[in-house]
């Protein structure tokens, strides 16, 4: 099983490319939602946020630069000053990443080992539970229903944000010493293109798990409320191809990954 789980997560590191490349991931994000028959949500709401994120990071960078130009009059400190933008925003990439990774490996390892006693041991308990509902539907062409989809959702979400985006987010704020702009940065406003108009999540400290999750799961409520289809539909409001993105994931963790048996199971399951 370990072995398992490791191939899948090497599988993953692949699929989602480098910190910048927010696409990709939201093509990985994508279809995991499609081949859990749609069951599982959480990659879908996902993809949204590495969509918005690709947006989010280069309006950071351009208020950065400018709120950055009366540093001019001290030698050094604008660089400085970007130097720590610019590494505040890859810590916020990196963790995009790393749950991108993390959402791939538990989803494909739960299909092969979900059932064991020990694989809790590699994927947390409330994740496999909710894992193995979808992969129950998935199997028998079901969808479940919006009960069960929140559950789903929620079991995985509060994980991520337990054991990767919250230690990483209150890392990289602690590391960002320009007081102004890490002040700005953790205030977000998120509008996701299936949101209705006037529709955001507020944050008042993106540092902060209670606003995270509760943001999340109202996130959620309003994918339920408009359709998941069309939560689907509107991720071409992006303006991304996310099948050409995807074929492009697949064609370089085939190229990249040695192992026979593993690019047996990219193929098998993507």
């Amino acid at each position: 099983m370990r072995q398992a789980y490791q191939d899948r997560e090497r599988e993953g590191i692949v699929l989602a490319g480098t910190i910048l490349e927010l696409n990709r991931r939201a093509s990985v994000y994508y279809h995991l939602y499609l081949d859990s028959n749609r069951n599982h949500v959480f990659p879908l709401i996902a993809a949204h946020g590495a969509l918005w994120a690709g947006g989010y990071f280069k309006f950071g960078m351009k208020l950065g630069a400018f709120l950055s130009l009366p540093s001019l009059l001290i030698p050094k400190l604008r660089p400085k000053r970007l130097q720590q933008l610019q590494q505040f925003s890859n810590a916020f990439r990196e963790v995009n990443r790393r749950v991108c990774v993390d959402t791939y490996a538990s989803f494909h390892f739960s299909v092969l080992h979900g059932d064991h006693p020990e694989s809790h041991q590699f994927v947390p308990a409330p994740m496999l539970e909710g894992l193995g509902r979808v992969h129950y539907a998935r199997r028998h062409r079901q969808r479940l229903s919006r009960e069960d989809r929140q559950h789903v959702f929620e079991a995985f979400f509060r994980s991520e944000q337990t054991t990767i985006v919250g230690p990483s987010v209150l890392r990289a704020a602690e590391d960002f010493r320009w007081p102004l702009l890490r002040f700005l940065a953790l205030r977000h406003c998120i509008h996701f293109s299936y949101f209705p108009k006037a529709t955001y999540l507020w944050f008042r400290n993106f540092s902060h798990e209670t606003e995270r999750v509760r943001n999340g799961l109202k996130a959620l409520a309003i994918a339920e409320n408009v359709g998941l289809d069309t939560v689907e539909r509107s991720l071409q409001k992006y303006n991304v191809t996310l099948n050409r993105q995807f074929e492009e994931s697949q064609t370089r963790a085939t190229d990249d990954c040695p192992s026979p048996d593993l690019q047996g199971s990219i193929t098998a399951h993507l």
